[in-house]
């Protein structure tokens, strides 16, 4: 259980406004720059890295509350021949569109309360002639494919269809004219068939419910969005009353995977504020158990057995896949909710200070659970059912519909001195919902990402690149051509300096070494983003 730690030496202190510049408003870069390259960029990859965030964090005198509200600015990283442009776009949705017109925020965030405006209540001319839109549509978390169209997302009920080449904005997609869901989340999945899975929710007067949404392969006509698209099976909100924070899920080859968590949404309180903030109707109940749902994905039938651990919180799964008459399901989590509350704007800036290595409650870190797929009335009660092998985690039926389970830790004891592991990443095309060895994360001394992880399941090994002072983003996979090897390929991260001005640059590591093979040197200054995704040419 070694590490292997790519690194320069130094102070791993940051100082205390990092947090502040890092989340700093960028501005555009619509048409594309040169970048300075150095090292060596593999001349194979060809395409380009897409990254989305919140950009913008205040109009006029007006500022967001949350980390999650800044309006969606794309990064588009073209690489070709050994070489490397740069753009950027603030994406046009109507939330973006009408709080420009009117130098104000005008339509409430995920954390943040948009106030009426006074000239509107008197009818004055200042009246925003741009009709303001009652729910966000500002979709800066994440990109993603149905039937072969690019979308920008987020947690929302809209999404906007997009252009990956150009980066333009497109027509915006409204979930629930397809499905009757108000909100769908910003991590689908998909299928070997080209269909695409998701979670969507609802809310009406018989309660919050989960829909398993199937979007198929193909279009019938070349202007359809998400015409076809069904939902599979409708499951209840396991307290009636609230709605579990749904930003993920697992799939397998013939289960999904629905964590229904602790960290709660009241939706009556939030149903009856239309256009208010999601934040302050979310609260941590430690007293409920994490409850997983297993649902068929063929049949769409779930499971009657409901598989439940301690009280966890998560943002991101990583792998799930089915093995020897188990379902092995991998995530990243935290023993409390304190991670959403991390992200308020006034918490980021005022201190860039290390987090406390000894404090590892919140620490969000990869974890392994294990549920039999066979449980039935002849199971036994009070006995471990987990006989994989090797094995640290449980799985127990205490009664005829529940197995209470406790996880295996992915990691070893130094991977604490990272400050735990999250926005994971796999070799999607190849190992998605099948075995695999390796994963890969940032990990987060510092709020924000500040060190790239590559964690091997074999001996539970970690390699690290780690700068002190640099910020490097998500880690994107790129498989090399032809390859044969689980990780073989780059690793490309976009990596910020937040004590120097205009010295961004897109890192490219050997994914098998997690050595620096080169980078392409961005004057311009970049905020902190959330996913990213290569669009190859190939």
């Amino acid at each position: 259980m070694s590490s292997v730690r790519t690194s320069i030496p130094g102070s791993q202190e940051c100082s205390r406004n990092v947090l502040g510049t890092l989340v700093r408003t960028g501005v555009e870069t619509p048409d594309p720059i040169k970048t300075t390259v150095h090292g060596n960029i593999p001349a194979w990859i060809s395409g380009s890295l897409l990254r989305n965030g919140p950009g913008k964090f205040e109009f006029g005198n007006d500022s967001y509350k949350h980390w999650f509200d800044g309006m969606a600015l794309v990064h588009k990283f073209k690489i070709e021949g050994g070489q490397v442009t740069y753009e950027s776009h603030y994406i046009r949705s109507d939330s973006y569109k009408a709080n420009s017109e009117n130098n104000r925020i005008m339509v409430s965030e995920f954390g943040t309360l948009a106030i009426p405006d006074p000239c509107k209540n008197s009818l004055q001319p200042c009246m925003s002639t741009f009709e303001v839109p009652e729910l966000t549509d500002n979709s800066n978390d994440n990109f993603v494919k149905y039937k072969g169209d690019y979308y920008i997302s987020a947690d929302l009920q809209y999404m906007r269809r997009f252009d990956p080449e150009t980066l333009e904005s497109k027509e915006k997609v409204d979930w629930s004219k397809f499905v009757a869901v108000n909100a769908a989340t910003a991590h689908p999945h998909y299928g070997p068939d080209g269909a695409t899975y998701n979670i969507g929710t609802s809310y009406n007067d018989k309660g919050p419910f989960y829909h398993i949404i199937r979007v198929p392969a193909e279009k019938a006509e070349p202007s359809e969005t998400l015409e076809g698209a069904e939902v599979l099976c409708t499951i209840p909100s396991m307290d009636g009353v609230t709605l579990s924070y749904c930003h993920s899920f697992s799939m397998t080859e013939h289960y999904l995977v629905l964590l229904e968590q602790p960290m709660r949404l009241d939706v009556k309180k939030i149903s009856e504020m239309p256009g208010k903030p999601i934040y302050p109707g979310l609260k941590w109940d430690p007293s409920l158990d994490t409850v997983f749902h297993v649902i068929n994905k063929h049949t769409g039938k779930p499971f009657s057995v409901k598989y439940h651990a301690k009280p966890l919180f998560s943002f991101h799964q990583i792998n799930a896949f089915e093995q020897d008459g188990f379902l092995l399901v991998d995530l990243c989590c935290s023993d409390d909710g304190v991670a959403i509350d991390d992200f308020l704007m006034k918490n980021m800036l005022k201190s860039g200070e290390p987090r406390d290595p000894v404090n590892m409650s919140s620490e969000i870190s990869p974890r392994r659970f294990v549920f039999p797929l066979n449980v039935d009335d002849d199971t036994p009660i009070d006995q471990n059912l987990n006989t994989i092998p090797s094995s640290l985690a449980t799985a127990i039926k205490v009664s005829k519909d529940k197995v209470f389970c406790t996880y295996e830790n992915l990691y070893s004891e130094d991977l604490h001195k990272y400050g735990g592991m999250d926005f994971p990443g796999i070799n999607y095309a190849k190992f998605n919902a099948r075995p695999y060895r390796y994963f890969y994360g940032s990990g987060s001394r510092h709020l924000l990402g500040d060190s790239l992880l590559k964690m091997d399941l074999q001996g539970k090994r970690l390699k690290v690149w780690d700068h002190p002072g640099l910020f490097p983003s998500e880690p994107v996979f790129v498989p090399s051509p032809n390859a044969t090897e689980e990780d073989d390929g780059v690793i490309l991260s976009v990596v910020l300096t937040p004590t120097k001005e205009n010295s961004s640059f897109l890192l490219v590591l050997d994914a098998r070494t997690f050595e620096e093979l080169g980078r392409a040197e961005v004057p311009v200054n970049m905020p902190y983003g959330f996913h990213g995704v290569f669009n190859s040419n190939n």
